[in-house]
């Protein structure tokens, strides 16, 4: 079956949509947001998109703000490539934090564009994220109730600023989202720990469905992961919105 692909904008945000056949179909399957890396776009993650579409959802790739389409002209300015020097810079993450804060308040806003079109279901929405989009993700979460399945990929729950927006601070806000966190155990752009202290924390709350909770970590990765773990890792994210946001739609499940 032909895959189909279409550059649009959603509440402002430009978007890559793609899926098999009738989007409409595809969404009562299940409809996931995509959200990419820091300073990369939606474009820059084709197999990614390709393999959620593949496993039969209506993937949506959105630009950041500041990003992709909507980049800001002073980037690298605002953002600096990262140095020794840098590290620790507490307005470079406040800049970035803010980025991240903003792109996640887009979201409902996104969610209801695509329920409107027909492209999302209320019930079986989804999100994904890789480093920056993975942090979005988090903060999704705690933001729009809808989402009922969420994968991170390197990204943090936890902010190293004291901000209220932090979702580590909002524990009450995930249960019943089926949360995968996967992180690399040598990463020290975003500390591995803040992830699995969520999750230990997030147990309690998910008592009566602990399979929707789950925490991997690849020992051998930096941020960057290795291509073995990069290719294991996205896979997991497919298998993980087929186990639970597609069951949404075959078993009747309640979120």
């Amino acid at each position: 079956m032909d895959m189909k692909t279409f550059h649009l904008s959603l509440a402002s945000a430009p978007a890559l949509v793609m899926f098999r056949d009738i989007p409409e179909e595809r969404a009562q399957m299940g409809t996931i947001l995509f959200y990419h890396g820091f300073g990369e776009s939606k474009d820059g993650y084709p197999t990614v998109l390709q393999l959620l579409a593949e496993a039969g959802f209506l993937v949506v790739g959105i630009d950041g703000i500041g990003h992709g389409e909507r980049r800001y002209p002073d980037f690298h300015e605002r953002f600096p490539p990262i140095a020794p020097h840098l590290i620790g810079n507490m307005q470079l993450e406040a800049a970035f934090l803010s980025v991240v804060r903003e792109t996640a308040q887009e979201v409902p806003f996104i969610l209801d564009a695509l329920i409107e079109r027909g492209w999302a279901h209320p019930e079986r929405i989804g999100i994904a994220g890789h480093s920056f989009g993975g942090f979005v993700t988090y903060a999704a979460v705690v933001i729009d109730k809808r989402i009922q399945v969420a994968a991170s990929v390197v990204g943090s729950p936890e902010w190293r600023l004291p901000l209220a927006e932090s979702p580590h601070l909002h524990l009450d806000r995930f249960f019943p989202t089926a949360l995968l966190s996967q992180v690399a155990g040598n990463d020290t752009n975003v500390l591995p720990a803040f992830a699995q202290a969520l999750h230990h924390r997030l147990e309690p709350y998910y008592t009566q469905a602990p399979k929707r909770l789950r925490y991997i970590e690849y020992p051998n990765s930096s941020h960057n992961l290795i291509e073995t773990d990069w290719k294991q890792a996205w896979e997991k994210v497919a298998r993980w919105f087929l186990a639970h946001l597609y069951a949404n739609k075959v078993n009747g499940q309640p979120r």
